[in-house]
Formats: C-alpha cells, structure tokens, sequence
C-alpha cells in the first residue's frame, strides 16, 4: 500500500476546464523517433501511461512548415495528413487515464530550414542558432507575418484537438521557440510594439494564447513553456524578467511549465547536476501566479517530490529523464514499492539518440522506445523456453542485466564473478569524479535479484572452458567485459604506436584501481567519451599537472552528445588543465612525448613524466574463445548455447551493455528468425505519381 506521506502526490490537479489525476508530469521530452518512427514513440509514450502518469507529453511538434530543425527527427504537425500518426500517440497516452499533451513549436531563429528550403522567420534578422552552425540566417518578420504565424497557431491547435489531444504546450525555453526570442532582448531587437519594453516583448505570446483560447481553450488546456534564466548576461531573459513577466501575465496560460535556460542548463547530466538543481530558480514564483507550476529537475526521490509540492514551489512533479529510466516510477510509489523504483542515473545517454537522429536508449531501461520495435515491456518479460538454466559469467552491466531479466523469466541463474564485488566497470566507474550516479545501474540490479530465489551469485570465481564444460548448464553467456589497451591502438593508430621502454604508461583500469600518478602528466585522449576528461580532472584534483592532448576539436568530443561538453572543457580549463586540441601523437619517450598536427603533420614535443592512455579497449573473449574451439564437446557437457555479449563482445557505452543484457534474455530459447529484421520498422508510404 502507499505510504501516506506521499498522498499528496497522487491529488487532482485542476489545469483549465480539465483535471490530472495526480501530480505526475512527464514533460515533452525527445526519443530520436518523431515523424519518421510514430508507432514507436506512440507506444513508448502508452508505456507511460500505463506507469501511471497523469500528464504525458509529445516532445517538440513543428507546427508550420516555416521553421523545422532538420537534420534532427522531431514530430510534425504540417497539415492534416500528419494528424493520423499523432492521433495514435494520444490515445496510447490516453488509455490509463492520463490527459494528454502536445508540444507546438515553432523554432524561429533555431530552425534553419533544411528540408523545407523556406527561408526562416524570426522577431529580428539574425543567424540561425543550432547545433550544427548552419551558415544560414532568419529574416525579420513585417507585422503581416506575425498576424499569419499567429493563424498558424491556430490553426496547429485544432489540429492538435482533431488528434485527440487535451493539452498544448507553447515551446518558449531553452533558446528554441519562438515565444523566448520574443521575451529575450538577445534575440528581439525590434522597435515596434513588439520590442523593447517587456510588455511589449511580451505581446506576441499575450496575442497567440488569446487567439488559441478563442478557438480550443472551452476543451483544452494551454501552457507555457519558459526558460528560467537565459544566464548569457545583460541582454538575456534573467530570471528577474521571468518573475516580472509572469507577475505581469499571472493569469496568462493555465499552467507555468518552467525550465532553465539553455537545454545544457536544464538537462545537465549527474556529473555537474544535483536533483532539484532548479529549485532556487523556481522558488517564491508561485506568490506572482495563481495558475500551478510544473518544474522539472531529474526528480527520482518521493520525497524531493513530497518537498517540492508542500513548499509551494510546484504543483506538478516534472519529469523527462525519470520517466524514461521508470515508466512506472507513479505506480511503484502509489504501491508502496520505492525500492522497485529504476532511478535515473543522469547520464544522458537518453539525449544522444536525439542528437544522433537516432532511436534514443536508456542505461537503466533498456526497453526504452523497443516497446514496439521489438514488444518489450519494462515491467514484463517473456515466458520462460525449453531449457531451464543459465550460467552467466561476469557480473558487469550486461552479466547483471541479463541476470535479473532471465530471472523474471523464470530461468535458475548463476552468476559467476571473478572479483569479490559485482558490478564490473560500473563499480570502478562510480568512484571517478562525478559519476557516483552511475552506481544506480549495479545498485537496482543488485537489490532486485538478491529478491529472486532462482539466482545464485558466486564471488571470487573466475571460470575457465574446463571449468564450465564441467557444470552442466544448458546455456552460458559470456559478459566478462574490456579492458583499456595501453598501445594506443584506437581511431588516430590502428596498429601499435612507437612507445620507449622507458615511459611510463597508465591506463584507466590502472587509475581506477587506485595507481594515480603525480607530476607532469599528458592524458592522451583518442576515445572522445568521458573517460578523458573524467581523468584528467582526477589527475588535476590529485596535484598533477596535467595536459590533455585529443586527435578532436573538443575535449570529450562525443559528449557534445550528452550536453556536456562546454561544461567539461570548462572545468578543466579552470582547474588548470592545459587542453590540446587537433593533435595526436606520434610516439612516446622516457621523458616527452611527440605531438601532430592532425591537418599539416606538424610535429611539437610535449615534457612529460608519465602518459594516461585514454584509446581503445580489447574483449575480454579468450574464455568464449576457448569453448568455441571445443563445440564438439558442448553436447556431452548438456551445453545448448554458448554467447557473447556486452563489452566482451564490442565495447561501448554502459548502456549498450544494458540493452544487450536485456536482448539476450529477451532471445532465449526463441525461435530462429533467419535473415529477418529483429524489430519493426514504418516505412513511408509512396506517394501517387
């Protein structure tokens, strides 16, 4: 049963003429999916409704064919033919009783127009703004094109009541909508009546809600969507104005939906982001407003939640990341199961499937957007095979995955760890800098199958193929994991680099088991992930001084994908890490090494006492090795299957450790499928010549 003190969490909640059923929000968030993956990202999103969310939102939906973000994948509400496919995901979000929410956006100066080739509109004419610094800039819209983007909203909004939606969310936060280039004087630097003073700044958003309000607002619900501070110094929308804006427009939507700044800001992973990060932000704006308030702030803890609403800074419990880790995080508190709950880890591994223009993933939920894909459910497994047994060697994030998922499906399971703790590189991981969060992912595990009677774990037993033809499981898995080379085979040398006896080379396992050393030390960095700067930071924080050298034009370059990169780069510039950027190296010495020019071949000496080779990673796989040589002996062991998966497999991020954990139990003892596709795919229908 609950626990009473989170009764005030499961309250209706009044939003214009229409009632949530709790204060469970799942703001819009993005899935790599939109127009080109519909049934996908429907399903993921009935996922969640059946988790027990009371509001479910799209993500960001284009609502004219002026302003679109090509090449990213978001829905697309052009015209009608687009309602059907947005019709479906309502009512997935719809069937528990969730009210649900579309997200109409138009991006302005964020949208340079790539498909559609229309030239982009914005309040003044300045350069397009995205990730991609597309070479492109906006025209200034006459006041004739506000009155038609104003129709266009409207029009985007009966459309929007046509698919079956309850909610609209009007996208004005982090730098990409065009209600927050018109509140910010960065990005409106006009003198008529829509420039200049706030109210005036404040008009168009004051005239679109009016205009909606006339034409769906009897049966829908409207929502304004506001960065908290734009924190890019005097010409930004500062928090102060926000306070003044919604004080001067109280009454203006029926919910506040507020959100930091830059997407960076209010999506910042666990590494530089606490839970509630945005509380400060937040608090004492409920006094200005009597509408309620939705935040967000990577919430995990009931009891955050709990402080959040009894403190009068929310009404609504926002949620993106959390939602995607636990569909049904509500459920398990209305249960009284807390413990069950799959607590986001904050890596942001969820964002690089938008940012990729891929299908997102989750570390923690590794059914996230395959519910339909592949019919995985995260609180359902399939039922158990033929066989009954599973011996899984190496307890890492793909050992532990599988474990716990085999478990469910009703397989006796033995877990063999060589160490004397589980968890592999999650374990050693969690003690770098930052990343403690990351531990959720062997603690959950941990937790669920230390409940399950038909899984055994045994520590300090590293097995070789005499051993495990010796026991008589049916099927193994190998997940024995990777480890770091210290050759510097990765993507700048495929072969090993020229190295002295002499140096001193360290690699990350070295650092994560505890050998960190001092003096004049150069982290080579050819991975481009985190290890890199999560490393140096260690050095530095350890009194070494320390210089990164990476083959990249940025440090950690592949977390531009997690939306931390400028904050890494900072941090290590102010802990005084010299950053070398657009270099490799060519070889190492006793005592420096020799650095290139990736462009002219320019080669420059770099003193050094020791180097942290930061490059590729080399299977675990001479066990599966072994027994592969010696299939012929499989059936007189009783063995049926033999696999390899995870980083044992081919290392990668943490979360494709998870996904094939999961996929290996999902596929057990299932039926051979051939040549065919492993998941369901939508494929554009032809148009008529």
């Amino acid at each position: 049963m609950r626990d009473p003190r989170y009764d005030i969490l499961f309250d209706d909640v009044r939003l214009g003429p229409l009632t949530a059923k709790n204060r469970f929000y799942q703001v819009p968030h993005c899935n790599g999916g939109g127009y080109r993956d519909p049934s996908a990202a429907a399903a993921m999103r009935g996922i969640k409704a059946e988790g027990g969310w009371g509001v479910i939102f799209t993500e960001q939906c284009e609502m004219h064919h002026t302003s679109e973000i090509t090449p990213f994948i978001e829905l697309r509400l052009w015209d009608d033919k687009d309602i059907p496919q947005l019709r479906k995901m309502s009512e997935k979000m719809k069937e528990h009783g969730a009210l649900a929410g579309i997200q109409l956006a138009y991006s302005g100066i964020n949208g340079p127009n790539l498909y559609t080739k229309e030239v982009p509109l914005a309040p003044s004419a300045l350069p397009i703004r995205t990730f991609t610094n597309d070479p492109v800039q906006a025209r200034a819209m006459s006041k004739s094109e506000i009155r038609d983007l104003r129709r266009w909203f409207v029009n985007a909004a009966k459309r929007s009541k046509t698919a079956g939606f309850d909610l609209i969310c009007l996208y004005g936060a982090h730098g990409f909508g065009i209600f927050q280039h018109f509140l910010s004087r960065a990005t409106n630097q006009r003198s008529d009546e829509y420039g200049g003073s706030l109210e005036n700044r404040s008009r168009f958003a004051r005239e679109v809600v009016a205009d909606m309000r006339d034409a769906v607002g009897d049966t829908m619900a409207l929502t304004l969507r506001v960065s908290l501070d734009e924190t890019i110094g005097e010409l930004g929308f500062s928090n102060a104005e926000v306070r003044d804006f919604i004080e001067m427009n109280k009454d203006l939507p029926d919910l506040w939906d507020l959100a930091q700044g830059t997407w960076e800001d209010c999506s910042g992973p666990s590494r530089f982001k606490e839970e509630a990060a945005q509380h400060e932000l937040v608090k004492g704006i409920h006094e200005l407003t009597d509408k309620p308030i939705v935040g967000v702030g990577r919430f995990t803890s009931p009891d955050v939640m709990v402080k959040q609403i009894k403190s009068g800074v929310l009404d609504f419990i926002g949620c993106a990341r959390p939602s995607i880790a636990d569909p049904f995080l509500p459920k398990k508190v209305e249960e009284g199961r807390i413990e069950d709950i799959r607590e986001c880890i904050g890596c942001n591994i969820c964002i690089t499937g938008d940012m990729t223009m891929s299908i997102s993933r989750c570390t923690q939920n590794p059914t996230f957007m395959e519910e339909w894909r592949k019919g995985w459910h995260p609180e359902v497994m399939n039922t158990k095979g033929e066989s009954d047994n599973v011996l899984i060697v190496g307890s890492g994030p793909a050992g532990l995955e599988a474990a716990w998922a085999l478990s469910r499906r009703g397989y006796d399971v033995a877990l063999a760890e060589a160490k004397t703790t589980i968890g592999g590189r999650v374990t050693r991981e969690r003690q770098l800098p930052g990343l403690s969060a990351w531990g959720r992912v062997v603690d959950y595990r941990e937790y669920q199958l230390q409940q399950r009677p038909n899984v055994e774990i045994y520590f300090d037993s590293g097995l070789d193929a005499d051993s495990i033809l010796e026991f008589g499981f049916q099927n193994v898995a190998i997940a024995t994991g990777a480890t770091w080379r210290r050759d510097g085979v990765s993507r700048q040398h495929v072969v090993p680099l020229p190295i002295s006896d002499a140096a001193q080379i360290y690699t990350p396992d070295d650092l994560m088991d505890g050998t960190v050393p001092s003096g004049n030390i150069v982290v080579y960095d050819d991975d481009h992930y985190y290890m890199g700067g999560v490393l140096a930071e260690l050095l530095a924080s350890n009194g070494a001084k320390v210089t990164l050298i990476t083959p990249s034009a940025y440090v950690s370059d592949w977390t531009n994908n997690t939306l931390e990169q400028g904050t890494i780069h900072a941090k290590l510039a102010r802990m005084g890490v010299e950053i070398i950027l657009n270099r490799g190296i060519t070889e190492i010495a006793a005592d420096h090494v020799v650095s290139d020019c990736i462009y002219t071949g320019h080669k420059q000496n770099y003193a050094t006492d020791a180097v942290v080779m930061v490059a590729s990673r080399s299977c675990n796989d001479a066990v599966y090795s072994d027994l592969v040589s010696r299939e012929d002996e499989w059936a007189d062991a009783g063995i049926k299957t033999i696999k390899i998966f995870g980083d044992a497999e081919a290392p990668g991020p943490i979360a494709w450790s998870t996904y094939a954990g999961h996929r290996y139990a999902r596929e057990l003892d299932g039926e051979d499928i051939g040549d065919a596709l492993p998941f369901r795919r939508e494929i554009t229908e032809l148009a008529p010549d």
